[in-house]
């Protein structure tokens, strides 16, 4: 998921988007607990994805506040 992505979408397209990505690494969480996870890197790149999306949705709330 790229940046000017997720600057293109509201706040309420963002909480979604959030929790998804939540319950994938919660997924992800038990499958590598469990032995199954096939592809370790998904890992890194949901918790990217979540940061990602926490930070733009905290500078427009940040801009919509000013």
């Amino acid at each position: 998921m790229k940046a000017s992505d997720v600057r293109m979408k509201t706040v309420d397209e963002l909480d979604a988007d959030l929790a998804d990505l939540k319950k994938e690494q919660f997924n992800l969480r038990f499958q590598k607990a469990t032995g199954q996870l096939e592809k370790t890197a998904r890992v890194k790149q949901v918790r990217k994805d979540i940061a990602r999306i926490k930070t733009i949705a905290a500078e427009k709330a940040a801009a919509k506040k000013a």
